[in-house]
C-alpha cells in the first residue's frame, strides 16, 4: 500500500499546480498557492515552479486542461535535461483516483494534493500514541477510495481457475482485483482498530477532563501558524513547541494558570487551516473536544497576514462546522509587531486596500466592531479586540486584564455558590 510520505527525502523539488475559476479570482489562486508552497516547505519541499490555469471548473479527468498538462509535462522534461529533476507535482485542491491515475500517467513523476500533503506534515509532526493514531486513521480513509490506482497495472492480466468464460467470468478474476480486494480488507480492519484505541483514548480523557474540578476552560484557537503556542509558553509559562512552519502542534495542551489568584485551564490546540480535510477533522475529535468543552474561546489571529481576514472566516466557519459558534469568544490581533504597510499614492482615488491601511487606522475600523459574541444565561458578552505581539511580549499584560475580567465573570455565572471567592466589584 502506497504511502504518502515525503519527509525522507528533503532536497525534492516540487511543481505547484492551481486553478483561476468564476468563484476563485487570480488574487485567491495566488493566497491559496502561498499557502501551498509553504506547507510544501514545511514536508521538506522546495517549490521550483508553479501553474495556474483559468477554468470555469476543475477537468474530472486530469484536474488541468490536456494543454495544461502538456506545459506541465514539458517543463518536467527540460529540468530532467538540465539534472534538475521535478520529484513531484502538487496540486491544490484533492483529486480523485481517476484524476491522480490519469496525471500520474502522464507526467511520470509523484503526484500529491493539498490533502495528502497535509496529511504528510501531520505525520511528521505527531509525537503521542493519540496524534499518531489519528494521523493513521486519516490517511487510511484517504487512501480507501483511491486504492484501485495503486493495481491499475495488474488489471487486465489473466488468471485463476477455470478455461473460459466473459470479462466478468469469476474463473479470470485477476490478481489485481483480488489484491485490491485484500488491501481493502487490511485498510478496513485498521481502521476498526484505530476507531476502537481512539474510543478508548477518549474516554480516558473524558475522565481527566471531569476530574479537573470546578474551573473555567480557556482555548487558544485560530488559523495554523498564528503564534497561539508561543503565546501559550508567554500565558503558562510552559513549554510547547513553537516555531515558523505550519501545524507546529498536533496534540492538544492544557495548563493550569493563575492571574491575581484567579486559576483557570488554557488549553493550545490544533490550528486549522483552508481546505481542510474533513477525515482530518473527524480523526481529531477527541483533540478537538477541548475546544467543544471550553467556557471560552480565544480566537487568536496573525494580523500580519495579508489575508488575515479570510483565515478569521476559515476558523469561524470550522468552529461552526464543530457547534462552537456560540461560545463566548473574544479575538486576539497577534504579530503587530510584523504588520507593515505602504502609504497609497495622494492622487490614487481607488479604496484603498488592507496594505495601504495603517496598523492605527486597522485598529481603530476593529476596536469599533463587536469582536466577542455568545450569550452566558441569556446574557449578552461582548468586548472589543485586543493588539499584541506575543514574540515582542507587548500588550500582554491588558490581555492577562481582559482574560481575567472575563474569566471572573464566567466562573461566577457557572459556579455561583463558589463566588465568593472571586467577588466582582464594581468598577462603574
Amino acid at each position: 500500500m502506497k504511502e504518502f510520505v515525503i519527509s525522507e527525502a528533503k532536497a525534492e523539488t516540487a511543481v505547484l499546480v492551481g486553478l483561476v475559476t468564476p468563484r476563485q479570482d487570480e488574487a485567491k489562486t495566488k493566497e491559496y498557492l502561498d499557502e501551498l508552497e509553504f506547507l510544501a516547505d514545511t514536508a521538506g519541499a522546495r517549490t521550483v515552479k508553479r501553474f495556474t490555469q483559468k477554468v470555469n471548473g476543475p477537468s474530472q479527468v486530469t484536474y488541468v486542461g490536456s494543454g495544461k498538462l502538456q506545459e506541465i509535462k514539458a517543463y518536467i522534461k527540460l529540468c530532467e535535461d538540465e539534472e534538475e529533476p521535478v520529484g513531484m507535482v502538487i496540486f491544490d485542491d484533492e483529486l480523485s483516483a481517476k484524476q491522480i491515475r490519469n496525471i500520474e500517467k502522464e507526467l511520470q513523476v509523484k503526484i500529491l494534493d493539498r490533502t495528502s500533503l497535509i496529511l504528510d506534515i501531520f505525520a511528521m509532526r505527531a509525537q503521542t500514541a493519540e496524534a499518531k493514531a489519528q494521523v493513521e486513521l486519516a490517511q487510511h480513509r484517504y487512501m480507501l477510495p483511491r486504492l484501485q490506482r495503486l493495481w491499475t497495472h495488474l488489471e487486465r492480466q489473466g488468471g485463476g481457475s477455470g478455461s473460459g468464460g466473459g470479462k466478468g467470468s469469476v474463473g479470470l478474476r485477476g490478481p489485481g482485483e483480488t489484491q485490491l480486494e485484500m488491501d481493502r480488507r487490511i485498510i478496513l480492519q485498521r481502521i476498526t482498530l484505530l476507531k476502537q484505541r481512539l474510543k478508548e483514548i477518549d474516554q480516558q480523557k473524558t475522565t481527566q477532563r471531569k476530574n479537573r474540578g470546578r474551573l473555567i476552560r480557556v482555548a487558544l484557537v485560530g488559523y495554523t501558524n498564528v503564534g497561539k503556542s508561543t503565546l501559550m509558553n508567554l500565558l503558562a509559562k510552559s513549554e510547547v513547541f513553537a516555531e515558523n512552519k505550519l501545524f507546529a502542534t498536533l496534540d492538544t495542551t492544557v495548563r493550569k494558570m493563575t492571574i491575581d489568584n484567579l486559576p483557570f485551564l488554557l488549553a493550545d490546540t490544533v490550528g486549522f487551516i483552508r481546505k481542510l480535510p474533513t477525515d482530518l477533522v473527524d480523526s481529531f475529535k477527541s483533540t478537538l473536544d477541548e475546544v467543544r468543552e471550553a467556557d471560552l474561546l480565544v480566537h487568536v489571529v496573525d494580523i500580519s497576514h495579508p489575508d488575515f481576514e479570510e483565515q478569521i472566516r476559515v476558523v469561524e466557519q470550522t468552529l461552526g462546522e464543530l457547534g462552537c459558534s456560540e461560545k463566548p469568544s473574544m479575538i486576539v490581533f497577534n504579530k503587530i509587531d510584523a504588520y507593515t504597510w505602504t502609504p497609497q499614492d495622494e492622487d490614487d482615488l481607488t479604496p484603498p486596500k488592507k496594505e495601504n491601511i495603517s496598523l492605527d487606522d486597522l485598529k481603530k475600523t476593529w476596536m469599533a466592531r463587536i469582536s466577542e459574541k455568545g450569550k452566558v444565561n441569556n446574557e449578552q458578552f461582548a468586548t472589543a479586540p485586543i493588539f499584541i505581539s506575543a514574540r515582542e511580549k507587548e500588550n500582554i499584560d491588558e490581555l492577562r486584564t481582559i482574560l481575567y475580567n472575563k474569566v471572573r465573570e464566567l466562573h461566577v455565572q457557572k459556579y455561583p455558590y463558589n463566588d465568593f471567592l472571586y467577588p466582582i466589584e464594581d468598577n462603574e
